[in-house]
């Protein structure tokens, strides 16, 4: 699956750093490529789309962490299989402003099913939605950067 076929657009991150109210970060993946590819990578042994707990969120640099304009890809991959369910390359800062947006929000609220939401749409439409707590960050040496990552308390990795 190509990870041009995506687009993302985030939602919910102007509060941060700006002394306003948390609001909970959302994270759109909208998708432009083969329905039925997407759709079969997300579902589960019986067909039902993958829980939230079944998918694991990632960003891998592709650069220096310290430049500004050092890209990343996202991905989203099933925890039990390890299998890619998407990939789609974007900008690290933004991403990492991302995280720390939803570290806040988790700091402030007491939802304690997700710091961050993924809504899945394909061509527009709505598809899933994902409550996440966690999205790990490793450097372009596959090293775990537990500092920028958001992983919440009582999780070992």
């Amino acid at each position: 699956m190509r990870r041009d076929y995506f687009e993302l657009d985030v939602r919910d991150v102007d509060w941060y750093e700006e002394d306003d109210t948390p609001r909970q970060p959302t994270v759109s993946i909208d998708f432009y490529g083969p329905p039925e590819e997407l759709r079969e990578r997300f579902s589960a042994p019986g067909g039902d789309v993958l829980a939230s707990g079944d998918l694991d969120v990632s960003l891998r640099l592709q650069g220096p962490i310290t430049e500004t304009d050092t890209r990343g890809v996202v991905s989203v991959t099933d925890r039990l299989t390890g299998d890619y369910v998407l990939e789609l390359n974007a900008d690290a800062e933004d991403v990492l402003y991302f995280i720390g947006a939803a570290r806040e929000y988790g700091r402030n609220s007491d939802d304690k099913d997700g710091h961050y939401r993924v809504d899945v749409a394909i061509e527009g439409e709505h598809f899933a939605t994902f409550e996440k707590s966690m999205f790990l960050v490793y450097d372009v040496d596959g090293s775990l950067l537990r500092g920028r990552s958001l992983i919440p308390s009582g999780v070992e990795l």
